[in-house]
């Protein structure tokens, strides 16, 4: 069965719950798969090249921008690329499968933009700004000028995308928000029974 070359694009502030949101529409449709991007930082902890990411070096990376290897691109630090391969996308729809993007908020708002009516994207929100924080506190992961550095950037990201996403979802209560997930993809997908 042929989805007609259809991108789900999920974007989120971090903390917002996005990746386990991902995780579980995945595991429900093997007829989706999820798009790796490139990048140009180094692999962290257990991470595979081709699994997480396709890890190139900068240069390379730099030449593959030259080449106009990428659907979309950016540069979050100076050095620092991560990117949408074309062979990626080429790669998943040749199966016949729904792409699925887990990607920063910016990167969300430009491929819905090349895609277009190919696309749904979903912005997905934590409920406020102070469970962000208990969250992202709750880690344990980060400093505390590092927690208020992503809550700052959280909020930036709240406002840019406003308006820019076919639907936001609050992620309030995970098994909520996993009922809605599942419900906005079928409808976009038209699942077949």
């Amino acid at each position: 069965m042929h989805m007609g070359n259809k991108v789900i694009i999920f974007s989120a502030p971090s903390g917002a719950g996005k990746s386990t949101i991902v995780n579980h529409i995945l595991g429900l449709h093997p007829e989706m798969e999820f798009s790796i991007s490139a990048t140009s930082r180094s692999p962290r902890g257990s991470e595979k090249d081709g699994v997480e990411y396709y890890f190139f070096t900068e240069e390379q990376f730099r030449e593959m921008i030259a080449e106009d290897k990428f659907i979309e691109h950016e540069e979050v630090y100076p050095g620092s690329f991560y990117g949408t391969l074309k062979s990626e996308i080429e790669r998943i729809w040749a199966k016949g499968h729904v792409i699925i993007f887990d990607i920063d908020v910016q990167g969300g708002v430009n491929l819905k933009r090349i895609f277009g009516e190919k696309a749904f994207s979903i912005f997905i929100q934590a409920p406020s700004v102070d469970e962000l924080r208990k969250r992202l506190t709750g880690r344990a992961t980060d400093s505390p000028e590092a927690i208020e550095k992503r809550i700052a950037k959280a909020e930036s990201e709240m406002e840019f995308a406003a308006g820019k996403f076919d639907y936001v979802l609050v992620n309030d209560d995970l098994g909520k928000a996993f009922a809605e997930a599942e419900k906005i993809v079928d409808g976009f997908i038209g699942v077949q029974e």
